[in-house]
């Protein structure tokens, strides 16, 4: 194969990642078939003008003054004209149209996949870089749709039709034209490879200024609490102008693909015109044939323009096809079985880790669980206490099934948690986050989430139950105020607070708070006590905490430490033992308080 056709091969088949839209155009085929119709016809009309011009000039002007059959040549002209406005007009609409459509479903699609992926994927994707692919590419896939794809076949059209009505016109400047045509081709081929590339790398920058974007905004606080705006301005400004070049290189790449194409194409437009014009004088062309003549050589110079334009678009939009096929593709570690079991109704609630050892995908070297065994009853409440990184917030994660253990195995009521859908498993479950998460909407809706069907008397009472309602009351418009992006209205006690009421809506078999009281003041803290305690009675609870006021009336208190269990016990009687819960509880009680 030549070096041409191989470049043409490599090209193409960086372009079959466009096949991505296929089932989305499939989707809406009538529509496709009626955008194409309009197409073919727009194009058909469009070298129709030329033949329409020549009737014009030959038959309307140079028949001796012949008013009727010039007006028969204004009425066919008009009706060109007229046919070609309604056939662009219903090709924009329709294309556009589906343009807007596959966006839509292709965002749609992708958002779902996101959700279905599991916390394992997020430890080392960057959620800058997932919403550039949700917002920025798919924009670039809905403008190839709407636009590129019928400008592109468009141009194809015209450009294939012109040369043959060059042809048919004359052979001789059509022949001279051909010569022209590798010549605009070729840069054509190499020049989209480099489009290509370049796209590619614009568009992981802007992925890049938004990751860091997104990150800074989210820590903003922390930001202005450490005076650290300047610095994050200066690196902000960077990565713009990373980006910025980036795309001022892919800018400057399709400005000399076209200039270098417009020079060529209308350059053999202009010679064919004067070998053209020679030939009218002598006598051997008439005038309309040379103008029907120019008319086709300047469709088909525009026309290769175009592509040439629109071939950037399509690398570029193949660039994008890539990133979000990659996520499409992403598979979620964990998934529900072909065939699920069945949890026993009713639920007990008793949980068994067996032999556990667990280590995160992103800390290969440090196990996280090393060989935990626990038992926890029915209706048992069980704290898990230890210093940070002993593997207490690593256990809740693991009975939520967020991830799976690499040995062992978790069971609930005497079921291998694997073998179950994980909707189901976590059905049964009702987490308090150590951060919890307040979505941009009203209390109603916050409170509402894990159990949306139900009435606001219950909503009501479950913020009543958490000591939220007095707080919400208060605020503007009541329970209906918005609690801004992710809470900002709400301190960090009141966001807790929602957070408590949401679980305790949820009313689940098995709870799991993660230091649920960690932000909360004393008084607060007191009335949630007694509205968790209640929550409590009956239901299997497995506490986190590092405050050890808040477990010392646990049935057991289970002591982590570096992945293990390193104690089991009551609060008395850990502290008799002298060990490291002992040592704790010095530390946070005093001597005397823990005498």
């Amino acid at each position: 194969m030549t070096l041409q056709g191989n470049a043409t091969a490599t090209a193409l088949s960086r372009l079959g990642s466009l096949r991505l839209m296929l089932p989305y155009l499939r989707a809406h085929a009538w529509r496709v078939v009626i955008a194409c119709a309009a197409l073919l016809c727009a194009s058909s009309l469009l070298l129709a003008l030329g033949q329409g011009v020549r009737y014009l000039i030959d038959h309307g002007f140079s028949a001796g003054g012949d008013a009727r059959r010039l007006n028969e040549a204004a009425l066919v002209m008009a009706a060109l004209i007229a046919g070609l406005g309604l056939a662009t007009a219903s090709r924009f609409y329709f294309v556009s149209w589906l343009g807007e459509r596959v966006a839509a479903d292709l965002r749609r699609d992708l958002f779902s996949r996101i959700l279905s992926l599991s916390p394992a994927f997020f430890e080392t994707a960057r959620t800058g870089d997932i919403l550039s692919r949700l917002t920025a590419d798919i924009a670039v896939m809905q403008t190839l749709v709407g636009t590129a794809i019928s400008q592109g076949l468009r141009s194809v059209l015209t450009t294939i039709g012109a040369f043959a009505m060059l042809l048919a016109t004359s052979p001789k400047l059509a022949g001279l034209t051909a010569i022209v045509l590798p010549f605009v081709v070729v840069p054509l081929i190499l020049g989209g490879r480099r489009e290509r590339r370049l796209s590619r790398a614009a568009q992981e920058r802007i992925a890049d200024l938004g990751a860091y974007a997104e990150e800074t905004l989210n820590g903003l606080r922390t930001v202005q609490a450490f005076t650290h705006e300047p610095r994050d301005r200066a690196r902000f400004a960077q990565r713009v102008e990373e980006a910025a070049q980036a795309a001022l290189t892919r800018i400057g790449s399709r400005a000399i693909l076209i200039l270098a194409i417009i020079m060529m194409g209308f350059g053999a437009v202009t010679f064919s015109l004067w070998v053209g014009g020679h030939d009218v004088i002598k006598g051997r062309m008439t005038a309309g044939e040379l103008s029907a003549f120019v008319i086709y050589a300047v469709v088909l110079a525009t026309s290769g323009a175009t592509i040439s334009e629109l071939w950037g678009e399509f690398q570029r939009a193949a660039g994008a096809a890539e990133r979000i096929t990659e996520l499409l593709g992403a598979q979620a570690d964990i998934t529900a079985p072909a065939q699920p079991a069945a949890l026993p109704s009713p639920l007990t609630g008793r949980i068994v880790f067996e032999g556990v050892r667990f280590t995160y995908p992103s800390r290969p070297g440090q196990p996280a669980l090393d060989g935990v065994d626990l038992a926890i009853e029915p209706g048992e409440t069980v704290a898990l206490v230890g210093p940070s990184g002993g593997g207490k917030s690593t256990m809740l994660q693991l009975l939520l099934r967020f991830y799976d253990p690499q040995e062992g195995r978790i069971t609930l009521d005497g079921v291998d948690i694997r073998t179950l859908d994980p909707a189901v498993l976590r059905g049964a479950l009702g987490l308090v986050p150590q951060d919890p998460v307040i979505f941009s909407a009203d209390a109603w809706e916050n409170i509402g989430y894990g159990r949306p069907e139900a009435s606001r008397e219950d909503m009501r009472a479950a913020a009543e139950a958490a000591a939220a309602a007095d707080f919400l009351d208060e605020l503007p418009a009541g329970f209906d105020t918005f609690l801004g992006a992710k809470g900002v209205m709400l301190s960090g006690g009141q966001r807790q607070r929602v957070a408590i009421a949401r679980a305790i809506l949820r009313d689940p078999r098995v709870l799991l708070l993660d230091e649920a009281t960690s932000a909360l003041d004393a008084e607060s803290e007191q009335a949630v006590q007694r509205a968790l305690a209640q929550l409590a009675r009956g239901r299997t609870t497995l506490v986190v905490a590092h405050r050890l006021a808040t477990i010392r009336r646990a049935n057991r208190i289970v002591v982590m430490e570096r992945g293990r269990i390193a104690a089991i016990g009551s609060h008395d009687a850990l502290v008799a033992e002298g060990g490291l819960y002992s040592r704790l509880a010095a530390l946070q009680f005093g001597t005397e308080g823990v005498e």
